[in-house]
């Protein structure tokens, strides 16, 4: 065999990260920093797997042969023309097997020193996983509570600004967590990109110093969080904002701004609601939202429907909540939340309380 094998621990030992499976694979889930160099398309692949069930395992293999040489051709012409001899690539598939093996042997007869992950990308994902379960535990959390609209999100970016490690896993999900919290023209990264990303955050943390997040259940969006996880949240210290219903408002018809400029999505995203509050109320809220009173909309909402399933959750699982530490705002500004930023941060810094 004219290439060499690497394990995970060895990742920075190469110039170069060559994920060799499918678009569609990789777009799933890959090894950060690595670039997509398949073998198969993703059609390809269906080809040849339906082949291999259909016909015989010789007749996939000659097919997926004469795809696989030609594929690599082209990147041999394409990404890897201009790469010196002294170029390092290490290369993986799902399984570490055949993929990653042709294309580790060809690079190897050109001259380069490629080597083939052992285990290719199933290996990374299980390591991924064990990750999650023994970084969730190892940090000081400082959980920031509060009804919807109260800022916590924001709050976390003022936290950020002024030097606190913050985890929003929001950010991470591409969610708001509710039921009004896609963003616009954006979609979910699946659950394993979400994995890999949140692995590479937890790992940036220092365990000396807390680490701030927001109140989250099990899931944001389609995107669950792990047990570890969770349970470590549910077992720290709160902060809890108390704001005022009109800076709620104001702030929520700020961030959810792309819903009004479209009210007919808005009333279809709402109408998952009429299992608990039936029809009359959803045809009430839609008549509001036809008539642009937004404002009235959003304090019947946060009434009827948020505050009372948030409380009643938030109370369930953080079983420090009563004694957390306590915000009261009327201002969510970004330069208010700015300042409050700062008074948290230099008070945790001396292990006080409000």
């Amino acid at each position: 065999m004219l290439f060499r094998t690497a394990n995970l621990s060895q990742l920075a030992n190469f110039d170069e990260i060559i994920d060799v499976r499918t678009p569609d694979e990789f777009a799933d889930d890959h090894i950060p920093g690595a670039v997509n160099c398949p073998v198969f398309s993703n059609e390809e692949r269906i080809t040849v797997g339906t082949l291999y069930k259909q016909v015989s395992p010789f007749e996939a293999r000659k097919v997926g042969a004469a795809l696989v040489a030609k594929n690599i051709a082209h990147h041999l012409e394409t990404h890897f023309r201009d790469k010196p001899k002294s170029w390092k690539p290490l290369i993986y598939c799902w399984r570490g097997g055949q993929r990653s093996g042709a294309m580790s042997i060809i690079l190897a007869q050109v001259g380069w020193a490629a080597h083939k992950l052992e285990g290719g990308y199933k290996t990374y994902r299980r390591e991924v996983l064990d990750k999650l379960d023994a970084l969730s535990g190892n940090f000081t959390y400082r959980v920031i509570c509060g009804a919807t609209g109260s800022g916590k999100s924001r709050l976390l970016d003022a936290l950020a600004a002024n030097g606190a490690q913050v985890l929003d896993l929001e950010n991470l999900a591409r969610h708001r967590g509710s039921v009004l919290g896609d963003l616009p023209l954006e979609a979910q990264p699946s659950q394993k990109w979400f994995d890999t990303l949140l692995v590479q955050k937890l790992e940036s943390f220092d365990a000396a110093h807390p680490v701030y997040v927001e109140a989250e259940s099990h899931k944001i969006g389609r995107i669950g969080l792990p047990s570890a996880l969770v349970t470590a949240m549910h077992a720290s210290d709160c902060v809890l904002i108390d704001a005022t219903v009109e800076a709620r408002v104001k702030l929520l018809l700020e961030d959810y701004q792309h819903f009004l400029d479209a009210p007919e999505t808005l009333i279809q995203k709402l109408n998952v609601l009429i299992p608990f509050h039936g029809h009359a109320q959803l045809e009430h809220w839609s008549e509001l939202i036809r008539a642009a009173q937004f404002d009235t909309l959003v304090k019947e909402l946060l009434e009827k429907h948020y505050d009372p399933s948030y409380l009643r959750s938030l109370g369930k699982h953080y079983g420090k909540l009563d004694a957390a530490e306590r915000l009261e705002l009327n201002d969510l500004s970004m330069d208010a939340l700015l300042q409050v930023a700062i008074s948290i941060r230099d008070r945790h810094a001396l292990g006080q309380s409000a």
